[in-house]
């Protein structure tokens, strides 16, 4: 299928307006949608927060009855399912609109392909596949939840340029600058989860939480806690928004003295006495959690790295050097041959303040 200049153009404001609900639409898709008649925009919307409309509704209502004999613009496929709203399909097969591109096709394996397929059924001519890379970079979280069973895991460390993330005694802060600091507080306000482990909740009792934005929610707080170790004084439990407690033991009394300040604790056992990361990650998955960012020290970090659950390293480099008895990023098993090295890719490069912010992707095997 070739698509026009135009059409890019088009294509690219649907895009610019599905950004627009980056911080808010979990755990739906980010989606953005414009209406041309004439080579005119006559309508255009994104979708702003689960169970309210979605683009294509919101687009429609702006275009009017401009809608019937129009082009519609819409970066992922229009759902053909009732869901929180009714399917989208069913309001443009009703609006009288002749065409329909897509960027890209509904990444569940159920429904692919299926809302474009009832708009052809329905007379309009449907097409796919314009500009879909810039699509999918919008929803990173929510094509792997739905093609693998889990959420994007995405790592965030702040290190020293020898790779150090605390002093040997633990202190930790502050290694990076203002700058970084509030740059990491976009990356929490897009994720569905902002996940610990317990030495980071006992080391700097944080707060794991979104500040200097207004984004109107607040990711779920998870901790990964094998023996329920966290005071119920802890910082983390006595902020706004939901908490769970990934444990291995079954302790009633701990897990009712969590749950009266208003944690979820659910046990995980694995196999090593920990909690089983993978079935945490499954877990998550089914509360149609997206994408997981993570904030916590070697031990968890290296575990999740290890036992291939993360996709992406977000780093933070300060310009300073700590030491080699400075506490490393990832604490791993000890590889014998430069063949077993973890394979990463740069994504993106920038200086963010005084500081580099290098984004990576973990090549999975």
């Amino acid at each position: 299928m070739s698509f026009s200049a135009q059409d890019s153009a088009f294509m690219a404001r649907a895009i610019t307006l599905a950004r627009r609900g980056l911080y808010t639409t979990d755990p739906n898709p980010r989606v953005g949608c414009v209406i041309v008649q004439d080579d005119q925009i006559v309508g255009e919307g994104w979708h702003e927060r689960a169970g309210e409309p979605h683009a294509e509704v919101a687009a429609l209502k702006a275009a009017g009855d401009q809608a019937r004999g129009a082009t519609v613009y819409v970066t992922l496929e229009p759902c053909c399912h009732h869901g929180r709203t009714p399917p989208c399909t069913a309001a443009l097969a009703t609006s009288g609109v002749t065409r329909v591109v897509a960027a890209m096709l509904d990444p569940s394996p159920q429904m692919s392909g299926k809302g474009l397929g009832q708009l052809e059924g329905a007379g309009i001519a449907s097409s796919v596949g314009l500009m879909e890379a810039q699509a999918a970079e919008l929803n990173p979280g929510f094509i792997k939840r739905l093609q693998c069973g889990r959420p994007l895991l995405r790592v965030k460390l702040a290190v020293s340029i020898d790779g150090r993330t605390a002093l040997a005694n633990g202190e930790s802060q502050w290694i990076t600058g203002e700058a970084a600091r509030a740059d990491v507080q976009q990356w929490r306000a897009r994720s569905s989860v902002i996940l610990t482990g317990i030495g980071t909740v006992l080391a700097d009792d944080p707060s794991l939480n979104v500040r200097g934005l207004n984004t109107g929610r607040q990711p779920m707080r998870v901790i990964v806690d094998s023996n329920l170790s966290i005071s119920p004084d802890a910082k983390v439990l006595n902020i706004d928004g939901s908490v769970m407690i990934a444990s291995s033991c079954d302790d009633a009394d701990l897990t009712e003295a969590l749950t009266n300040k208003g944690a979820r604790v659910i046990s995980m056992p694995g196999a090593s006495g920990g909690v089983d990361l993978t079935a945490l990650m499954q877990h998550l998955a089914s509360l149609e959690v997206n994408e997981v960012h993570v904030e916590a020290g070697a031990v968890l970090c290296g575990a999740l790295l290890h036992e291939g659950l993360v996709d992406e390293l977000l780093l933070y480099v300060a310009p300073h050097i700590m030491g080699d008895s400075a506490k490393g990023m990832f604490r791993i098993p000890e590889l014998s041959a430069m063949q077993n090295r973890i394979a990463l890719k740069t994504k993106d490069v920038r200086v963010i303040g005084d500081d580099l912010r290098i984004h990576l992707l973990v090549e999975q095997s």
